[in-house]
């Protein structure tokens, strides 16, 4: 069955979740669904254990920030309609698929209304289970709700994560709703936390760092040159991730080789058990080092 699924819980608990909300006459579809997204979303500011994932056609995507699609689900002999705000990069691609089926990793917001009289149930949804945890810590800054950071969010995950390690206020100040200000308190209080959503633009396997709608390349397809091949893969890998981010191959091998040199000097430097000489180089690692200053 197309639909929805609630945390670890298959689709058919949900399906009948959803029946026992609808239990009063008086509710219709949607409003049964609004009641059993309440009934489990009012212990937390998101409920990702209330609806983790939905499946379903995508019958219209509105642009204007904050973006939304609008998602046909099947569920029984009910079907609803569901509008599901996401990020703004998010919102071409998805348009792409309008009338074919999508797939979206979701979290439950409860928007306060009247200063927090009552509270309207808002889906959140994103490509990936990776884009959907960088939004959360991004939401940690102080001065970024929920709304505010989907707006922000006007560029793949990967390109933001690395703006955020390189400490470029510059580059950050350039999103939606990001000025001067907000840009220093951003690398201030998140760099040293980005490193694995950099990471992902190779790690991945598309080079996205959060694939779009239906696998799309957020920073398109750019074909490795033949200099990486000398590489091992670990370094071959984190060269390209720094290359798809802007920087010049040859600067981005010499970065990526000065890190491997600290990297293996401080593994040869440890001793023990769970010393430095026993960990394996992986991307992140390196693009952490690169990113830490000390390789550049």
């Amino acid at each position: 069955m197309v639909g929805m699924v609630a945390g670890d819980r298959p689709a058919e608990e949900l399906s009948a979740g959803f029946g026992r909300a609808c239990e009063d006459p008086g509710l219709g579809a949607e409003d049964g669904l609004q009641v059993w997204v309440l009934s489990g979303a009012c212990s937390g500011h998101y409920a990702r254990d209330v609806i983790a994932r939905i499946c379903g056609q995508l019958e219209h995507v509105d642009a204007e920030p904050p973006a939304s699609a609008m998602i046909r689900v099947p569920m029984g002999e009910a079907e609803l309609t569901l509008e599901v705000l996401i990020p703004s990069f998010l919102s071409a691609a998805l348009a792409m698929s309008q009338g074919q089926r999508v797939e979206l990793h979701t979290l439950t917001h409860l928007e306060s209304v009247n200063q927090g009289a009552s509270f309207t149930p808002r889906l959140l949804g994103f490509a990936t289970p990776e884009d959907r945890r960088f939004f959360e810590l991004l939401t940690t800054v102080k001065g970024i709700g929920p709304k505010k950071a989907l707006r922000v969010m006007a560029e793949p995950v990967a390109k933001i994560a690395l703006l955020i390690e390189r400490g470029d206020a510059k580059g950050l100040s350039g999103l939606p709703e990001i000025g001067k200000r907000m840009a220093e308190t951003v690398i201030a209080e998140l760099k040293g936390k980005c490193v694995s959503y950099a990471a992902a633009a190779v790690m991945d396997g598309a080079g996205t760092g959060g694939t779009t709608a239906g696998g799309l390349s957020a920073f398109g397809a750019r074909k490795p040159a033949d200099s990486g091949a000398r590489l091992p893969p670990v370094q071959r890998d984190a060269v390209e991730a720094l290359v798809r981010m802007g920087d010049v191959r040859a600067e981005a091998e010499r970065k990526v080789a000065r890190a491997v040199e600290r990297l293996e000097g401080r593994a040869d430097a440890g001793s023990g058990p769970g010393g430095a000489a026993e960990r394996e180089l992986d991307v992140e690692v390196v693009l952490r080092a690169v990113f830490s200053g000390g390789a550049n």
